[in-house]
């Protein structure tokens, strides 16, 4: 399965790892992929949230530390500097602020431990990732914070390896149903026209066009009343990334009946599941039906980040 997980890696430039929840095996799956890079690639590397601590400063669980090779490009606030143990080359400056302190990036002369806070802002991950190009960077990962799920928007990455597992909720098929359902709007197609925006109502405009462009989010509370009047039926909808999709598993399921096509302007790609069996707060799911039930949902590889990554 790992083989199948480097030939779709090797295909993208970019890609951010997203949780689920905490716990769920993003700091596992980025050590894997830092160890596995090869000699000749040189990874380029930030987070959206402060990552590489020993315990976790939400949960005050243990959580495996960040380790990368030398000739690693780190993108860290500067009060993350004197944490780790890399020996450190700054290469530049980047300007943007954060409450620990302005962007740089740094190289690794040496492998070793370190922890990292990056940018926030969809357009400057942009431009950490050009600067690490710039540099001579092959890829650039981006380390998802808990709930960024609009990395899974083009715009910032090319590939998204969605992680998950038994933290996120005692039920499994809970854990399941939410996560495909995320997974779902991840990869919805990428338009390839985009519609009118709505001038006066959403309403109006489907009647008109039969398809709009939804600039802010996408709710239950804009689309169900819509649904109910058939208004929405075999038209289609385009929203701007699919983090701005916010609609329920059943609200979907409805769409697709309807025959409305969901559509995002800047479309996002799944490379692959990670599953974690085992939850920080006591409780464990059976790994190989959870392994089985979540391969029977989703079309990429599902990887056991506790037997096939660590």
């Amino acid at each position: 399965m790992t083989a199948q997980l480097q030939k779709a890696l090797a295909e993208v430039k970019t890609m951010s790892i997203v949780g689920m929840c905490k716990n769920a095996g993003k700091t596992t799956v980025l050590n894997w992929l830092l160890a596995n890079a090869g000699r000749e690639r040189v990874l380029g590397l930030t987070s959206i949230g402060r990552d590489g601590e020993s315990t976790d400063v939400v949960t005050g669980t243990e959580k495996p530390s960040i380790f990368v090779p030398e000739g690693t490009l780190i993108a860290t606030a500067k009060d993350m500097l004197r944490l780790g143990d890399v020996t450190k080359e700054i290469m530049a400056t980047t300007g943007i602020p954060t409450p620990l302190g302005e962007v740089v990036v740094m190289r690794a002369r040496s492998a070793g431990y370190v922890q990292i806070a990056g940018p926030s802002i969809t357009t400057q991950l942009k431009d950490v990732s050009n600067l690490f190009f710039e540099l001579g960077a092959d890829q650039s990962i981006i380390d998802g914070a808990l709930g960024r799920k609009s990395l899974g928007a083009r715009a910032v990455a090319e590939g998204v390896i969605l992680c998950t597992g038994a933290s996120y909720h005692m039920s499994m098929e809970k854990v399941i149903e939410d996560t495909v359902n995320i997974y779902r709007i991840m990869n919805l197609p990428k338009a390839d026209t985009l519609p009118p925006e709505p001038e006066e109502s959403l309403e109006a405009c489907l009647k008109q066009h039969g398809e709009a462009l939804i600039n802010g989010a996408l709710t239950d509370t804009m689309v169900v009343p819509l649904l109910r009047s058939g208004v929405l039926r075999g038209g289609r909808l385009v929203v701007r990334d699919p983090s701005k999709v916010l609609l329920k598993p059943d609200t979907l399921d409805k769409l697709q009946t309807r025959q409305v096509k969901l559509e995002a302007a800047e479309a996002a790609r799944t490379l692959c599941v990670t599953i974690n069996p085992v939850s920080a707060y006591g409780w464990k799911f059976d790994k190989d039906e959870f392994k089985r039930k979540m391969s029977e949902a989703v079309d990429v590889p599902v990887i056991n980040v506790k037997e096939e990554l660590a």
